[in-house]
């Protein structure tokens, strides 16, 4: 596999935008390339040999990364994601090799002046583990809290996406 897209997703927009990002990736990778999209419940702990890049996606929740209480309120306001495990609590005990490619992205509420990013959250654990960040982390708008998406956003994905593709297909060395 040349890229493994670790999505959490409460309302199913975060997911959307994940699997555009696979679609971007996927349109600029030679053939044979590999993409795929996991939950984080269903996340490895280390990557397998192969690897090139790892891109990582959540929902902004409370300025950050989501967390057992945000999750559970999340699933009282109508959520169908999983409420136990979240990427802050995969990112404990998660090990990326030295040197990983590593890219992270976020959905939250376009409203002036609000603060918070769960991408960077997540791009600055990732970073003190070992990995590179070879993309600025990247939010993506939602309508609320719930959604939608704000119109153009998917497409915007799939273009990150596109321009991800330069750092997949290179391993590294675990």
């Amino acid at each position: 596999m040349d890229a493994l897209i670790v999505v959490e997703s409460m309302f199913g927009n975060t997911r959307r935008v994940a699997d555009a990002v696979m679609v971007g990736l996927a349109n600029e990778l030679p053939a044979g390339c590999e993409v795929a999209v996991v939950d984080v419940s269903q996340a490895p702990q280390q990557l397998e040999a192969g690897v090139g890049l790892l891109v990582v996606g959540a929902p902004t929740h409370a300025f950050g990364m989501s967390r057992p209480s945000t999750r559970k309120s999340a699933s009282e306001q109508g959520a169908e994601g999983g409420t136990t495990t979240g990427v802050r609590e995969w990112l404990k005990t998660f090990q990326p090799a030295k040197g990983q490619p590593v890219a992270t992205f976020d959905t939250r509420i376009k409203k002036r002046g609000l603060p918070g990013s769960a991408a960077k959250s997540a791009s600055h654990k990732l970073a003190r583990k070992g990995g590179v960040t070879v993309a600025t982390p990247n939010s993506f708008w939602v309508e609320g809290t719930d959604g939608p998406l704000l119109d153009g956003e998917i497409d915007r994905a799939q273009t990150w996406g596109n321009a991800l593709a330069a750092f997949a297909g290179r391993p590294t060395a675990a």
